[in-house]
């Protein structure tokens, strides 16, 4: 049974490795024969057999998340109705994430009033208006502004203009188009303010409506009860899973004490809802004859556990995380309630089995990995260990069981952390082993209990004693934290393996051995390019700019991507985690080409975490060196050089920021890369003024994304790149890049990081241009 589930869940794995989607027919065939085969195998027990049903398993596996991935890509926008107004009416299903001037929601289509338009049922939708203006303006647009405010379970008619799902694809990076597939939301987009808009009904029944609706009533509980209270976000997000108010300071702080799983309702929240009304119905039911006469006292515990479970999962907005908690507790319950000992390894197999039975797709996901790390952990350490004293005194035993827990689940994290986020925290223990009871036991509990009874000291006490557990965790998150490059999948396998030889049962010998087998994850190196050659990477950070340059020991960032929002860059989100997975802990020089917030946006993440040896820039207030053609510095057998703008440019008193872009050309000899912002045609004349013939380069990264007034006919001459690079956003709303732009670069060949990813330029004897979305493919990018 248990390689049967594993043999499954391989299965299902190598079809979300798959870059195209085989046919339905051919997945059908594969599901029918597999059956087969695993019926007419298990009536016999030689070893063939056995070995037929591990192969039937994964085959059905495969096949039938291939079913499942068929069928919801079959609900999909098509490509001619990208950005076009649309009219549709639906319902708000989920809760409103309120940014800056505007709203997020999920919005199920139940009607399309556009002839002809098709559109997928569930879509996510962003609506841009004055929030924060109101109450600055008057009565009249207050009262405008207030019709607008969305809530869960409405109907309403919109006009909007989508997109299919899309998002970066950098290594090592969030994958939104997977995480988007795996919530059923197949198109993204806006509602158009000034198209028709207006709320039908106010309430349309639904039970998953009635609990949103019951969580948006909370959440504004929580708010009128703390109006600017430091952590109010974090008792929402304790209480009901809305983590969009937590500012990014204090999601910093989780992360460097490795507590972030506890300002989540993830799988230990879950849990311990649950056994702790278990326990109170336990404690309760025995104290009745008749109750005990009608049903003992356990199976009543599990009822309301596994009760308990699924409410606090559904106030939750029944997430992902909290559902594969729910069905590994329900695996668990049933066990229970039928009296059968399943043990610890068949419990947690079945749970696999539920899980990837109902959602496929939790394998790409990886809270998936970690839950099931993490309690796989758990299992394997809480039998009784070789030499434990059956005399001690019970608390010591309680203690030293307690941290022999800290210890194997921070331990049995390291190879996982370290795979997803090439980082782990030092302190975790201690922040975990203070943070875990306090959350669990008493501030969760608290915010539960003021979600159900509405007495304002509950809440108020709750907030005080976050607060200094804050100032416990502000102080901790001081301690370093350990970074690490990206491990490839050898060495994290190896780790896996050395942890489990670690947490042997004590007595066991030699097993120190564990920590040797964790040494290539922890230490080894990325691999570098060779002295007198150069990798460039363009990363895809949507409608801006950011490139790192590495040569054999020195690495240079030009540019630091957009600004997304006001707590929100590419520095955070794409740059920074770039440069941690390929082991990049300083750089030895940064280029900000110019003050466009689509280029300097990361900048400030950039530099609060990474040190920097050397900045260039044309920004006046930045602190470091002016670029100015003529500036130039060898790396390793690579030159740079830095061919605009000229010192006599900085004197202009009406030179646009545009005209100032650092312009960087990065060659060996061989071959060369040109750099070039955001240059307008004038630049463009200047720099063939200047330097001729010299601008002749293999690669060009397209001046302005390829936007008008750029990339003149003369310019593209002098330069003759053999490969184009475009840096844009997918459907960006500039129409970057335009058609009459990309006709010009028809002699080159064309790479776009809206389509292609980032793309990675090494130049060698000659320059060679690969895309991550073409080297790794996935079935679900572009539909």
């Amino acid at each position: 049974m248990r390689l049967s589930v594993l043999a499954f869940a391989a299965g299902v794995l190598v079809l979300q490795m798959q870059p195209e989607l085989p046919g339905t027919g051919a997945m059908g065939f594969l599901l029918i024969a597999a059956a087969a085969c695993f019926v007419l195998a298990s009536t016999r027990s030689a070893w063939p057999a056995r070995v037929l049903i591990l192969l039937s398993c994964a085959v059905l596996g495969f096949s039938w998340a291939g079913w499942r991935a068929a069928e919801r890509l079959s609900d999909h926008l098509p490509s001619d109705w990208e950005v076009r107004d649309i009219q549709v009416v639906g319902v708000v299903a989920g809760l409103p994430q309120r940014f800056e001037r505007g709203e997020r929601f999920a919005f199920d289509v139940e009607s399309v009033l556009t002839p002809e338009a098709r559109v997928p049922r569930r879509i996510f939708l962003s609506w841009y208006h004055a929030w924060d203006d109101v109450g600055d303006v008057g009565a009249e647009e207050n009262e405008r502004a207030a019709v607008r405010a969305l809530r869960p379970g409405e109907r309403w008619r919109f006009t909007v203009r989508l997109k299919r799902p899309h998002g970066g694809a950098n290594p090592n990076g969030f994958d939104y188009e997977a995480w988007l597939l795996e919530r059923g939301i197949r198109a993204t987009g806006t509602i158009r303010t000034r198209g028709e808009t207006a709320r039908l009904e106010d309430f349309v029944w639904h039970p998953g409506y009635v609990v949103e609706r019951v969580r948006d009533g909370l959440r504004e509980r929580f708010q009128a009860e703390l109006p600017g209270a430091p952590y109010a976000g974090v008792l929402t997000a304790l209480a009901m899973g809305d983590q969009r108010s937590i500012p990014a300071e204090q999601w910093q702080v989780f992360n460097r004490t490795g507590v972030t799983h506890l300002v989540s309702i993830s799988g230990l929240h879950v849990t311990m809802v649950a056994a702790l009304c278990a326990a109170m119905v336990s404690f309760l039911w025995r104290r009745s004859e008749r109750l005990m006469l009608y049903l003992p006292a356990q199976k009543a515990a599990v009822v309301a556990g596994w009760l308990a479970a699924l409410g606090f999962a559904l106030l939750a907005g029944f997430e992902v995380p909290a559902q594969r908690t729910l069905y590994m507790l329900s695996v668990v319950a049933l066990a229970l309630w039928s009296s059968r000992n399943l043990g610890a390894s068949r419990t947690l197999l079945l749970a696999l089995l539920v899980v990837l039975v109902l959602d496929p797709w939790a394998v790409l996901a990886t809270g998936f990995w970690l839950s099931f790390g993490a309690v796989a952990v758990l299992f394997f350490v809480g039998t009784s260990r070789v030499g434990d004293s059956v005399n001690e005194r019970r608390w010591l035993s309680g203690a030293r069981q307690w941290g022999a827990t800290q210890w194997a689940v921070t331990i049995g994290s390291v190879p996982l952390l370290l795979f997803f986020f090439q980082q782990f925290s030092m302190v975790s223990p201690l922040a975990n082993a203070v943070a875990i009871p306090v959350v669990s036991f008493i501030i969760t509990p608290l915010a539960l209990a003021f979600a159900v009874i509405p007495w304002p000291p509950l809440l108020h006490l709750d907030h005080w004693l976050l607060a200094q557990l804050m100032t416990l965790l502000e102080s901790l998150a001081g301690w370093p934290v350990w970074e690490q490059a990206a491990p490839p999948l050898w060495a994290s396998l190896l780790a896996m393996l050395g942890v489990s030889w670690l947490l042997l049962p004590r007595g066991f010998p030699a097993r120190w051995l564990g920590l040797c087998l964790m040494a290539p994850a922890l230490f080894i190196q990325p691999a570098r390019p060779l002295p007198g050659t150069a990798w460039v990477d363009v990363l895809d950070v949507g409608q801006g700019l950011a490139v790192l340059v590495r040569t054999a020991g020195h690495s240079l960032l030009y540019d630091t991507g957009p600004l997304y929002g006001p707590e929100s860059n590419a520095g955070q989100r794409v740059v920074v985690p770039f440069l941690r997975a390929f082991g990049i802990r300083r750089l030895d020089a940064l280029v900000v080409s110019h003050r466009d917030k689509d280029h300097s946006g990361g900048l400030a993440a950039v530099q609060g975490q990474v040190p920097i040896d050397r900045v260039l820039s044309s920004l006046s207030d930045l602190a470091g060196e002016p670029c100015v053609a003529g500036q130039e510095w060898t790396w390793d057998g690579i030159h740079f050089e830095i061919l605009h703008p000229d010192g006599h440019d900085y004197s202009g008193k009406a030179v646009k920021s545009n005209n100032l872009s650092c312009v960087l050309r990065i060659g060996n000899g061989r071959a060369s890369a040109l750099l070039t912002a955001d240059i307008e045609v004038v630049d463009e004349r200047a720099l063939i003024a200047r330097a001729g013939g010299a601008l002749r380069s293999d690669v060009l990264v397209v001046p302005h994304h390829g936007g008008r007034g750029s990339s003149s006919l003369e310019f593209i001459a002098t330069v003759m790149p053999g490969d184009a690079i475009f840096s844009v956003g997918y459907r960006n709303s500039f129409g970057h890049p335009r058609s009459d732009i990309l006709e010009r670069y028809a002699s080159s060949r064309l790479w776009r990081t809206d389509y292609d990813g980032p793309i990675r330029v090494e130049l060698e004897s000659k320059a060679i241009v690969s895309a991550w979305r073409q080297v790794n493919p996935r079935y679900w990018h572009g539909r």
